[in-house]
């Protein structure tokens, strides 16, 4: 068997087998032939010439996400650390510019961010910064599409995803989102026993209302059966001044019998005794009875003015002194 002629056959399948190669889906393949540049494969299984062809490099066409963590400081003088997602990818049209004109796109993205966010962040409050990291998002953005667009690189977009303030600047805006939440409690609560108050007020104010106009109701069903009770005694021939008198000793009574009742009661009457009630009888009648003689008296004893008339003829004026002519006067010598 001849040696060198089965290392040739070797040695020519293996360089024939090198002539090919496959490039992955969304994947492109630099081909530089004797060191220069020739042409650019995308996916699918492709040829090159052995010994002259050579694979200089792969592009990823996919998108890809670099996460850039930026320490600057806002217009009040609060060091606030931000984190800014950008997405970009290479284009097929631009692979030559990504390969041969940027070295290290991943370097060079970040200074571009980190240029941008600390022009912009230092501009507005801390606030405002939370209330505006769309805009410097949008900044961030347009500025990296003025410059990778020329490195073969599109921007697809960019977003600010955290936001880290010092532990005590967040401390104390979580005392003061405590203390705005308190507050509000404070007014609700506030209001709500200010309802309660108005509401227990209105209820209070109608039970009174209902009260006094069932006491009303209860005193003229009283004076109506008082009215009653003096019409039927004056019936029997029992006058009115003797009837309330009557009526008097009875709610008396009554009373008594509520008071002893009651077995928990502790009121003591006084003065009481068994002759307590013809006694009280006597003298309200007797106390009526001189009411009606003075009212008697006093309309017989008033007297009557009788009216004024014109035609009354004026008196002459009556003399305050006798007078008398010289020769009637008496002598005093006589």
């Amino acid at each position: 068997m001849n040696i060198p002629l089965i290392i040739f056959i070797i040695l020519g399948l293996f360089i024939f087998l090198s002539s090919f190669f496959t490039v992955k889906q969304q994947s492109s393949f630099i081909i530089e032939r004797f060191g220069k540049f020739h042409s650019i494969r995308q996916s699918g299984l492709q040829l090159k010439i052995p010994m002259i062809d050579r694979i200089a490099g792969r592009v990823n066409l996919k998108i890809q996400q670099l996460d850039v963590i930026i320490e600057t400081k806002t217009k009040d003088n609060v060091f606030v650390k931000l984190k800014v997602s950008v997405q970009f990818m290479v284009v097929k049209e631009t692979v030559y510019d990504a390969f041969y004109k940027l070295e290290y796109p991943h370097d060079q993205i970040t200074s571009y961010v980190f240029d941008v966010v600390r022009a912009e962040v230092p501009k507005l409050k801390l606030d405002d910064v939370f209330e505006r990291k769309d805009d410097i998002a949008v900044a961030v953005k347009r500025e990296l599409n003025e410059a990778m667009t020329t490195y073969g690189y599109t921007i697809i977009n960019t977003l600010v995803t955290d936001i880290d303030p010092d532990i005590q600047v967040k401390n104390a805006m979580n005392r003061i989102n405590a203390a705005d939440r308190e507050k509000t409690v404070a007014e609700f609560e506030a209001e709500a026993s200010r309802i309660r108050i108005v509401a227990k007020a209105k209820a209070e104010a109608e039970s009174k209302r209902l009260q006094g106009q069932g006491i009303a109701d209860q005193r003229r069903e009283i004076a109506r059966g008082l009215v009653e009770s003096v019409d039927i005694l004056n019936k029997v021939g029992i006058n009115s001044q003797e009837a309330s008198a009557l009526i008097v000793v009875t709610q008396h009574y009554d009373t008594l019998q509520a008071i002893g009742a009651d077995a928990n009661s502790n009121l003591i009457l006084l003065p009481n005794s068994p002759q307590a009630g013809s006694d009280m009888l006597n003298n309200m009648v007797a106390s009526f009875s001189a009411s009606n003689q003075v009212g008697e008296m006093m309309k017989r004893n008033k007297p009557k003015i009788k009216p004024k008339t014109e035609d009354h003829k004026a008196l002459p004026p009556t003399p305050n002194k006798l007078e008398l002519p010289d020769s009637e006067l008496p002598n005093p010598e006589e």
